[in-house]
């Protein structure tokens, strides 16, 4: 039986503290492999890079509006007239693909079912074919829910108590896929959590012989979440009575976040979307799956960043990259960022 291989211990001066024969256990020395700004980046299992941003747009049915989203720095509520020179630039820089979030003109069109969701009156179903022309290689990504156009402002059709009438649901929204689909979009992605919409979504897709065009990014993990109050400034989406905790996820939930992955995978969905960005989420649907996972850092995080940032406590850039390659490490394909112009210039 051979010696135990001695420890490396710190030297007290003398030479017999390190053998010199070849049996001194090396592997406690790391930083040898990341000594270097270059052998550093190499420890990173996966590289950041333009490809995996996604940039959510808040669009406007007035075409020539751009107003500016208070409690979210830098983003703004715009028409398609003012969307597309806006956008041009960023395509040239490598953007790969943005995802569409409507927000309606006012109260007084909003309704129970979210009618304006695909009107050609509201804000997505006119804007998608002009933003096709306009950037032909741009991947386009439709939010299907129901929330920006309801009158209630809940992500579902509701029962007379207040309650979710989950067939209602999974009927309109599959609807409002269906619509953004023949409009021109590569991929929809319903974000209302009512059970069995992704297997609607995919069969109404199949009868309009629209299965093999257009994609179903699934939202399978969205939590219910505190983290979404700028969001919902720009989307005009907040409830008007309640929350939303009884069908979004609680936080501390995990093996029900894993259970409702599983069940979209086995309804077809393309993609699997995880919001918030929680790490242990994310990994976890990398290990459950075959398909891209998704993960988006949300309004609230974000803003905590650059309120962070304007306070001293962190620099910006070192803030918005440190928290976007948890995000990666973890193991995201992709990602909805609202830094994505800013990364488009950092990654160049």
């Amino acid at each position: 039986m051979s010696a135990p291989i001695p420890i490396f211990q710190a030297s007290t001066g003398s030479n017999d503290d390190w053998p010199r024969d070849g049996t001194a256990a090396i592997a406690s020395q790391l930083k040898s492999g990341y000594n270097h700004a270059v052998s550093a980046m190499w420890q990173a299992e996966r590289q950041l890079h333009k490809g995996m941003f996604i940039y959510p747009v808040f669009l406007s049915a007035n075409p020539d509006l751009e107003e500016r989203i208070t409690s979210l720095p830098n983003q703004y509520r715009r028409g398609v007239n003012k969307l597309i020179p806006f956008l041009a630039p960023l395509v040239a820089k490598g953007l790969h693909s943005v995802i569409l979030f409507g927000s309606p003109p006012g109260a007084d069109v909003k309704d129970a079912a979210g009618s304006m969701a695909d009107s050609l009156q509201g804000p997505i179903m006119p804007a998608i074919p002009r933003l096709r022309e306009a950037f032909p290689d741009l991947y386009i990504i439709a939010d299907v829910s129901l929330c920006e156009y309801t009158d209630h402002g809940h992500c579902a059709v509701l029962f007379e108590d207040g309650t979710v009438d989950n067939e209602a649901s999974v009927a309109r929204v599959s609807d409002v896929a269906l619509s953004f689909a023949k409009a021109g979009v590569h991929c929809v992605a319903p974000s209302d959590m009512s059970d069995g919409r992704i297997r609607a979504i995919k069969l109404k897709l199949l009868s309009a012989r629209l299965e093999s065009k257009v994609a179903v990014m699934s939202y399978s993990a969205k939590y219910a979440s505190c983290f979404y109050g700028p969001f919902r400034e720009a989307a005009a989406s907040a409830p008007a009575f309640g929350d939303r905790k009884r069908y979004l996820l609680p936080p501390p939930a995990r093996g029900l976040a894993r259970k409702a992955m599983i069940r979209d995978l086995r309804e077809g969905a393309d993609m699997i979307m995880v919001k918030p960005a929680y790490p242990d989420i994310i990994s976890d649907g990398k290990q459950l799956s075959d398909v891209p996972v998704v993960a988006m850092q949300v309004s609230g995080e974000f803003a905590m960043i650059h309120a962070a940032a304007a306070a001293g406590v962190f620099d910006l850039k070192a803030g918005a990259f440190e928290t976007t390659e948890v995000i990666v490490r973890s193991g995201a394909d992709a990602i909805l960022s609202y830094f994505t112009p800013e990364f488009l210039d950092w990654l160049s």
